[in-house]
């Protein structure tokens, strides 16, 4: 049996808007069949937009993430998308790295700054 969703289903299970997931259907990245009116995803919708929430919190471009559901429908053994995801992760590590050292150097400034400004006020306080 094939379980299918509604976009309210699927929104409501992923803490997303039914226009969050329409937007994703836009885009390419999720294929709903049509009952009329009516949006119906399939298992492999939902296990997409799984892989598109993850991507997100991951800080994932879409199209990064287009291109990761994609290759699985290239391989389905998953050596080809996995090893892609491998280098994708590396690249996202070496980026927040970057910004996590940034955020450490600017905040040894700030605090830096701060005890520079508190004594000069302290200073300027007593005379």
């Amino acid at each position: 049996m094939n379980e299918t969703y509604g976009i309210a289903e699927l929104a409501t299970e992923f803490k997303v808007t039914t226009r969050t997931v329409r937007f994703y259907e836009d885009k390419g990245l999720l294929s709903p069949e049509r009952e009329g009116q009516r949006r119906v995803y399939s298992a492999r919708d939902r296990v997409r937009l799984r892989l598109i929430m993850r991507g997100k919190r991951l800080g994932l471009s879409l199209e990064e993430i287009g291109e990761l559901i994609d290759l699985y429908d290239v391989d389905p053994s998953e050596v080809t998308q996995l090893t892609h995801f491998v280098d994708v992760i590396r690249q996202r590590t070496e980026i927040l790295e970057g910004q996590k050292r940034d955020i450490d150097e600017s905040l040894t400034e700030l605090a830096r700054l701060e005890e520079q400004c508190t004594a000069i006020l302290a200073k300027k306080q007593k005379s």
